[in-house]
């Protein structure tokens, strides 16, 4: 897939969510999603990157990523997701990588690797999403 075309995909489909957190998408195709959120406005009181703001950048990249390889006239819709915190960050901006572990005709599992700006894992998360006709 064209990445120019997984980019317009993802401007059109983004949800409110995903742009309240700051989510900004660097690349899209059913192969490799990338995208960034600031660590700015998602922390818990302590300062600390929030464990539910890493899980939601996970569903996002990761669903879609099944979202495009699904294909048009077709949706992806999460039935798991799992998140380990390895380390927190405090500032910047993490990233998340999601590349497909499955991706079948009703399944796709992607996982979903998050980062700071030193490279350093923030989070591992894995992503199952069933596909269905939209």
């Amino acid at each position: 897939m064209d990445p120019a075309v997984g980019l317009a995909f993802v401007r059109d489909k983004t949800g409110v969510l995903a742009e309240r957190m700051g989510i900004e998408f660097l690349e899209a195709t059913p192969e490799r999603v990338v995208a960034r959120m600031p660590v700015e406005g998602n922390t818990q009181p302590y300062g600390l990157l929030h464990g539910g703001a890493s899980v939601v950048l996970a569903e996002t990249v990761g669903s879609t990523g099944a979202a495009l390889h699904a294909g048009p006239g077709r949706i992806a819709v999460g039935v798991e997701i799992n998140a380990t915190h390895h380390r927190s960050a405090t500032s910047g901006f993490v990233t998340a990588v999601a590349t497909p572990l499955h991706a079948g005709r009703t399944l796709a599992t992607y996982e979903i690797e998050i980062s700071d700006e030193a490279g350093r894992r923030v989070c591992t998360s894995r992503l199952t999403c069933m596909l269905r006709d939209a």
